[in-house]
């Protein structure tokens, strides 16, 4: 294996977490701490004054989200330049969201991330992580338009949809984290999990695949609701998830933790933020993709090429 190059690479997707104030009024994130990450930086997180950290093993830098469109940036496009590494704002002229705008289905069924590293390596193991309840697939019937773009690249990328059967099997890791929210729908078979063991299923599943993407929401839905106490129980699941996957992962997996737009970094509104948003990095290649992005738009791009170099 190229020395600093990861034979597994595990994207965690966190829906609208900038870099803000280090106030606890105002920052939840640092109201809240978050053990897990800032253990990996010596006690530092990331704020409005100190964005980066770089260090032999870990990195975080700041990655706008304007795209160069004026606006709030909004998820729709937020996510589909995530993960397509294509200035979507600047091709459709607006920022856009929550779902996909109509024109950009094409290009990111072509261009998105699991697609290009099957273009180059074909066969590869990939894998979107989250298991998705029945309510979901007749929601998407009813629905044909509102597609996220993880899904909607998923699919477009032929990759199956995990559901309860995958939970059962420990394969696969609810939206939610824990599965308490299936049991809210009336699914009462399935599993309930703390975060942390959800954390360490998520190692797993990375170890088994080339590239692995999980998507978390509800961090925005807490910033839209200006929400402190779902605010820090969200930020303190979260911690107890990457402590699992940090204490599971094998030495060859990259974790990648990043975001689409910033909200909840700023309880002060309940609207998205132009902050930029964080890029945590652990393991071997973090140094290398931490020089070379700078917006969301540069991360699919660096990881195709970091994940498909020869072992």
């Amino acid at each position: 294996m190229k020395k600093h190059t990861p034979r597994h690479i595990l994207f965690v997707f966190l829906d609208g977490v900038g870099i803000g104030p280090s106030d606890p009024a105002i920052n939840p994130f640092f109201a809240t701490p978050m053990h897990s990450l800032r253990k990996m930086f010596s006690g530092w997180f990331p704020s409005s004054r100190s964005r980066r950290h770089v260090g032999k093993h870990a990195a975080c830098v700041p990655l706008t989200v304007t795209m160069g469109v004026p606006g709030l940036p909004q998820s729709g496009t937020g996510q589909s330049a995530l993960y397509s590494g294509l200035n979507t704002a600047k091709i459709i002229g607006k920022h856009f969201g929550p779902y996909l705008y109509s024109s950009l289905k094409p290009l990111l069924a072509r261009q998105n991330i699991f697609r290009r590293i099957l273009n180059i390596e074909p066969g590869s193991s990939l894998a979107l992580a989250n298991a998705f309840p029945h309510h979901f697939f007749t929601y998407l019937e009813k629905h044909r338009g509102r597609y996220v773009a993880g899904v909607f690249s998923a699919l477009q990328s032929d990759l199956p949809l995990r559901t309860l059967h995958h939970l059962r099997k420990q394969t696969a890791v609810s939206t939610d984290l824990t599965g308490k929210g299936w049991h809210r729908l009336g699914i009462t078979n399935a599993p309930v999990i703390s975060p942390y063991e959800a954390g360490k299923r998520l190692a797993k599943i990375a170890t088994l695949n080339r590239f692995t993407l999980f998507e978390y929401f509800l961090t925005d839905k807490a910033g839209h609701q200006r929400d402190r106490y779902a605010a820090a129980h969200y930020i303190e699941e979260l911690d107890a998830c990457f402590q699992g996957i940090l204490d599971s992962m094998n030495p060859r997996t990259l974790l990648c933790i990043t975001s689409d737009h910033g909200n909840l970094e700023d309880l002060r509104i309940k609207t998205h933020t132009r902050n930029p948003v964080p890029l945590f990095l652990v393991g071997p290649g973090a140094q290398r993709i931490a020089g070379k992005v700078h917006t969301i738009t540069d991360i699919t791009p660096a990881i195709v090429e970091l994940s498909t170099e020869a072992d």
